[in-house]
Order: structure tokens, then C-alpha cells, then sequence
């Protein structure tokens, strides 16, 4: 979809939902506010200009997938997309780097995720939705430590969490995420974590303390065209409260992340 007062800029629909948004002519260009904190917090996951390994776990435009390499060129990507026709039409229609830049696979994120190798990656970013969920079994434990498997030592998750008051999928996702990881921090804006109205929570995991506790990336969070809070420390300690990891159900194994489940 386009529109007239934004003629570079193209909006990806699926099933009538805006799920990404490209600038034809800027790959560096990102719209949706969720993906410009995820942008703050990658641009500080390595020295500047430095190739990144990067996995990619819901692919849809791979608006994320065109801004990496703008800044960090040579680096190396993998985006997987559970629908199998939409990364087709998404290399049509888009120009997109290709392999061995940008290889695109089709199947479940976990799945996917399972079969990749040991500290193969720098970052890992989660953006899978099932409607405007995410499926559960991309949100327990037992993933995390999948996660956790193939990043670097160092490397950063980046989750995106959409949800709403009291946040309670958020914060459980939280405590998920800091029984796996060293460190954890949770980015968004203000008045969704004052309990108003419907949003995306970004949660960051990595092994790498001075990350989140950099002043600088908080005050990159904070300067963004839609300004944003980051959490850690304390105030994640107060976010989370006495919320619960989530774990796989009763005997799910890691053949059958079916969509029963999502």
C-alpha cells in the first residue's frame, strides 16, 4: 500500500494488517517506533560500521533485514517467515540483499531457531505474531535457552511484545527472559507503561552488562521521534514484580511448535 504524502514509502499488509513499512529509497528509514528502539539498541551491539550476524525470526518486509547492512555493511542474515509465499513476493518486490547478505527461509521460528548452530549469531530479534499475539511457544524458557545457544558470547536478544494493560505478558516474558540471561532491559514509551492503551513492549537480553546500563543508548531511547522509557536495574526489578516465567506446556517437544499453540 502507498499513499500519497509518503511516495518513497510502502506499507506491507497481511491478512489487512500493517506489519511492515519500507522506504524504497532509504533502507536506513524505519517507521514503526518498536523497530527505531530496536535500531538504538542494535547500533550499540557492536563498534560502529562493525558486520553483524544477524537472525531474524519473522521476516514479513524485512524492513529490519534492509537497515542493518545500511549502517553496517558485509554484514550476514538469516530472516525466517512462517509464510511460505510471502518472502517470495517480498524478493519480487523489493529490492532486498541477497544471499549470502540476506538468505530468507521459509518455516517455524523455533523450528528454525533449533536448527541453527552454536554462538552463530551477534543478534537475535523476535517479531512473530499469531494475530496480534505472539505464539506462546516463541515466549518460554526453553526458547530463550535456544536463543541463548546460538548467540555469541555478549550477543543481544531483542523481542518485540505487543500488548496491553496491565501489561501482564510482558512482564512475564520479562522474568522469562532474566532467568536466562545476565542482563535484561525493557524499552517503551511512557504512557503505555503507566497502563494506557494497546502497544509493543521491547525486551532486550544480553550477557553484556554495559549495554543496558549505557547511558547513551537511553539517551538515543529517549530522543526518538516518539520518545521512549528504558528499564533496567530497579526499575525492571519493579516492572517484572511477581511475575512468572513461562515454560513449554506438558510434554511439548521441539517437533511440535503447532499452531494449536499459538
Amino acid at each position: 500500500m502507498r499513499t500519497a504524502d509518503d511516495p518513497s514509502g510502502v506499507t506491507v499488509l497481511v491478512n489487512g494488517v500493517p506489519s511492515s513499512h519500507l522506504d524504497l529509497e532509504d533502507p536506513s528509514r524505519l517507521s514503526f517506533e518498536y523497530m527505531q528502539q530496536m535500531a538504538v539498541l542494535l547500533g550499540h551491539a557492536a563498534p560502529p560500521g562493525e558486520p553483524l550476524a544477524v537472525v531474524h525470526l519473522g521476516a514479513a518486509g524485512c524492513a529490519p533485514a534492509r537497515h542493518v547492512p545500511a549502517s553496517r555493511p558485509g554484514s550476514r542474515q538469516i530472516a525466517v517467515e512462517l509464510d511460505t509465499a510471502l518472502p517470495e513476493l517480498v524478493r519480487t518486490w523489493f529490492d532486498l540483499p541477497r544471499a549470502p547478505a540476506l538468505r530468507i527461509r521459509a518455516g517455524d521460528a523455533r523450528a528454525q531457531l533449533e536448527a541453527m548452530a552454536d554462538a552463530s549469531a551477534d543478534v537475535v530479534v523476535r517479531d512473530v505474531f499469531s494475530g496480534d499475539r505472539t505464539p506462546e511457544h516463541v515466549t518460554t524458557v526453553e526458547f530463550a535457552r535456544e536463543v541463548a545457544r546460538v548467540l555469541r558470547p555478549g550477543g543481544l536478544y531483542l523481542a518485540n511484545c505487543a500488548d496491553r494493560p496491565p501489561l501482564a505478558l510482558a512482564r512475564s516474558e520479562a522474568a522469562t527472559l532474566r532467568a536466562v540471561f545476565g542482563h535484561l532491559g525493557v524499552v517503551a514509551e511512557p504512557g503505555l507503561l503507566r497502563g494506557r492503551g494497546y502497544g509493543n513492549v521491547v525486551l532486550a537480553a544480553t550477557g553484556d552488562a554495559s549495554l543496558l546500563a549505557s547511558a547513551q543508548v537511553e539517551r538515543e531511547v529517549r530522543s526518538l521521534p516518539a520518545p521512549a522509557r528504558m528499564l533496567h536495574g530497579s526499575e525492571l526489578h519493579a516492572f517484572v514484580g511477581s511475575a512468572r516465567a513461562l515454560g513449554d506446556p506438558p510434554g511439548a517437544t521441539a517437533a511440535t511448535p503447532g499452531a494449536e499453540r499459538a
